[in-house]
């Protein structure tokens, strides 16, 4: 846990961000990365993300927590027009959300780990546990994203038969989901939120 937070706190640190909730300079709180990320589906076509970029994004999501470290998330990543294209055709009406983002990357999570001992589900959740994990990973890769000043689109819509063959990916893993990852050009809108007390109890 002591990990976690001092990651958190650092890459609140290490970031700025300025009136118009773009990333900036100045020191800014995990509290504004959190405010600032949003789903965009509006790319600047003019800005390109590196390898080595992905690689530090890719390294805080695994900071995430998983079931007994199993850590099952896979990441598969299109940098190269030719594969960018080709992930495109398979993501339905969401290839125009992602027009100039300049990496897309496939998430992934291995079966039979999360939620498992030795070989047999710890409860009745199972599998769901790998997507629990999953989704832990993701949410670290979204916020580390909006700390380093990109922006990103999770999206559901995907042909993962299609998807399998092009990156070679295992049957032992489940694709979840595909995520852009690019500049945001302009300011998207700000979803509303349900009001707490609609989704909390105390007791």
């Amino acid at each position: 846990m002591r990990k976690i937070l001092f990651t958190v706190a650092l890459a609140a640190a290490l970031v700025g961000c300025n009136n118009s909730g773009q990333v900036g300079s100045n020191s800014v709180s995990f509290d504004d990365v959190i405010k600032t990320r949003r789903s965009v589906r509006s790319y600047d076509a003019t800005k390109t993300i590196g390898e080595a970029e992905v690689r530090e994004l890719l390294l805080s999501a695994q900071e995430a927590p998983s079931w007994a470290n199993q850590q099952p998330t896979k990441y598969y990543v299109a940098q190269s027009a030719a594969m960018i294209d080709s992930v495109k055709n398979y993501i339905g009406g969401n290839r125009r959300n992602v027009e100039g983002a300049p990496v897309l990357i496939v998430s992934t999570f291995e079966r039979g780990k999360s939620g498992f001992f030795n070989g047999n589900p710890a409860n009745e959740l199972g599998d769901l546990w790998g997507a629990y994990d999953n989704g832990l990973a993701n949410a670290y890769l979204v916020l580390k994203a909006r700390a380093m000043g990109f922006d990103t689109l999770i999206m559901g819509m995907r042909d993962a038969d299609a998807l399998r063959r092009l990156f070679g990916i295992p049957e032992s893993e489940t694709i979840t989901a595909v995520i852009s990852l690019g500049y945001r050009s302009g300011e998207p809108r700000q979803p509303q939120h349900k009001n707490l007390d609609d989704i909390v109890k105390f007791f």
